[in-house]
């Protein structure tokens, strides 16, 4: 099975791909084997509770054991678009520290609209941004 790259802004998203096809990279980072994958790349119940861009790639052997488990898959712009009702979505508030600072903080959502950096105390914390951001198709739902 071969997976395709789909690029939006600088950042890629790659769907549809065996786990020999993926480069999982290496074990670079500060929080590689720590059974979390900590690969923003990926989503589901393996991941990290916060993810930031500089670990793409730099945390090889819990990505790929948690792919190989099921308990992550590649994330992917379209299908999250495609499965993101904006209008269905509770936003909450914006009594997060980032509030209304034109980029989305809440760790639920992935794509150009999203902070570079995404922490659990920002669930629900964001509204405005994260509401302008989805409803111009800028971010999907990371969990879709």
């Amino acid at each position: 099975m071969k997976y395709l790259f789909v690029f939006v802004g600088f950042f890629a998203f790659a769907t549809a791909a065996a786990a020999q096809d993926i480069n999982f990279g290496d074990d670079s980072s500060q929080w590689a084997n720590d059974a979390e994958c900590d690969d923003r790349r990926f989503y589901g119940p393996g991941m990290a509770m916060s993810l930031s861009w500089e670990n793409v790639g730099r945390d090889a052997t819990d990505c790929q054991g948690q792919f190989r488990a099921g308990r992550i898959a590649l994330w992917s712009f379209e299908d999250a678009r495609a499965a993101t009702e904006c209008s269905a979505i509770d936003f909450g508030n914006d009594s997060g520290d980032w509030a209304n600072d034109g980029e989305c903080d809440d760790p639920r959502f992935e794509g150009i609209g999203v902070d570079v950096v995404v922490a659990p105390q920002d669930r629900g914390r964001d509204a405005s941004d994260c509401r302008r951001a989805c409803d111009f198709g800028l971010i999907g739902l990371r969990d879709y």
